[in-house]
C-alpha cells in the first residue's frame, strides 16, 4: 500500500510538472501574439516613446484607419482569396492525381517521372527562363493565372501524397477493377475518400503558400487592382518608409505616419484567415505528415 501511494504521489508530481512546463511554454508562445495584437491598437506616439508593452498607456485605431483607407486593401483581399481558393483546389487535385500515378504499381514510367519530379527540387530553370515562359509564351502577365499556375504542382507535397498512396492496399484497386471500375472512377470514388488526412495536410500547405506569396505578383502583376494582399502590404510599407525618410523627423509630419502601427496591423489582418483555417485541419495535419513513414 505504501508503494502504491508513493507511486501515485510521484505520478502526480510528474504530471504537475509537465502541465506547468506546458503552460509556461504556451504563455511564451502567446506573448508575442499578444504584443503584436495590442501593439496594432497602440497609439503611434506611445510606440515610439515607450516601445512595446503588454498593457499600453494609450490606445488608438488610427493604424487600422490608415490601412483600410482608399479601398485597395479590400480589392487585394478579394484577389488573395480568389487566388488561394482556386489555386489550392486545383493544386490539391492535380498533385493528388499525379501522386496516384507515381504510386501506382502498373504505371510503366513511374520511376522516370519520380526522378523528374525530384530533379526540379534540386535545380530550377532560372529567373529569366521562368519570366519568358510566363510572359512571352503563356501571355499570363497581369492575370490571376500568373499567380496560380506556377504553384500547381509542388514536389514536396507530391511526395507526401505518394507516401500515403503507397500505404493504401492495392487489393482495393484490384477489387474495383474486377467490379468493372475504371481508373478514373477508382481514384475519385474509392481512393480519394480514404485519403482525408493527407489531403487536409496538403490543402493547408498549399493554402499557406498561395496566401503568403508576394514574389509572383512582384514579377508578373503591374496592374495595382490585381495586387494580392501581401504585395499590397509590401508596397504600402515601402512607400511609408520612403515618405518618412524624405520628410524627416524635423518636419513634424513623421508622427502622422503610423509606420509601426500599420506594420503590426497588417500582420493581424493577413494572419486571420490562416489562423481560422488551421483549427479545422490541425487534427489531420500530424497524421497526414507521419502516415506512411513507418511500414511493417
Amino acid at each position: 500500500m505504501q508503494r502504491r501511494s508513493k507511486t501515485s504521489i510521484g505520478d502526480r508530481l510528474v504530471n504537475g510538472s509537465a502541465y506547468a512546463i506546458t503552460t509556461l511554454f504556451a504563455l511564451f508562445c502567446l506573448i508575442p501574439f499578444w504584443m503584436v495584437i495590442i501593439g496594432s491598437f497602440t497609439d503611434e506616439s506611445s510606440l515610439r516613446a515607450e516601445g512595446f508593452k503588454l498593457i499600453p498607456g494609450k490606445l488608438s485605431l488610427y493604424a487600422y484607419e490608415f490601412l483600410l483607407r482608399g479601398g485597395q486593401v479590400y480589392r487585394s483581399y478579394l484577389v488573395t482569396i480568389e487566388t488561394t481558393v482556386l489555386g489550392t483546389l486545383a493544386a490539391v487535385l492535380i498533385s493528388a492525381m499525379f501522386a496516384y500515378v507515381l504510386a501506382h504499381r502498373k504505371v510503366k514510367y513511374k520511376n522516370a517521372l519520380s526522378f523528374l519530379t525530384y530533379f526540379t527540387m534540386l535545380f530550377g530553370s532560372g529567373l529569366v527562363g521562368f519570366y519568358i515562359l510566363v510572359v512571352n509564351w503563356l501571355h499570363l502577365k497581369d492575370t490571376l493565372w500568373a499567380l496560380i499556375l506556377p504553384y500547381l504542382l509542388n514536389p514536396f507535397n507530391t511526395f507526401v501524397l505518394v507516401s500515403f498512396f503507397r500505404t493504401v492496399p492495392y487489393e482495393l484497386n484490384e477489387a474495383a477493377t474486377v467490379d468493372g471500375s475504371g481508373e478514373w472512377r477508382t481514384f475519385f470514388r474509392i481512393i480519394l475518400p480514404i485519403t482525408t488526412p493527407v489531403l487536409a495536410t496538403t490543402t493547408l500547405l498549399y493554402a499557406l503558400q498561395y496566401w503568403n506569396d508576394w514574389w509572383l505578383a512582384l514579377l508578373f502583376i503591374d496592374d495595382y487592382t490585381l495586387h494580392p494582399l501581401q504585395i499590397m502590404i509590401r508596397q504600402l510599407i515601402s512607400n511609408m518608409n520612403a515618405a518618412a525618410y524624405i520628410q524627416g523627423a524635423s518636419t513634424g509630419q513623421l508622427q502622422q505616419i503610423p509606420a509601426y502601427g500599420v506594420q503590426l496591423a497588417t500582420v493581424c489582418v493577413t494572419i486571420g484567415p490562416i489562423v481560422l483555417l488551421y483549427p479545422f485541419l490541425q487534427r489531420y495535419f500530424v497524421k497526414g505528415l507521419t502516415i506512411g513513414s513507418v511500414k511493417g
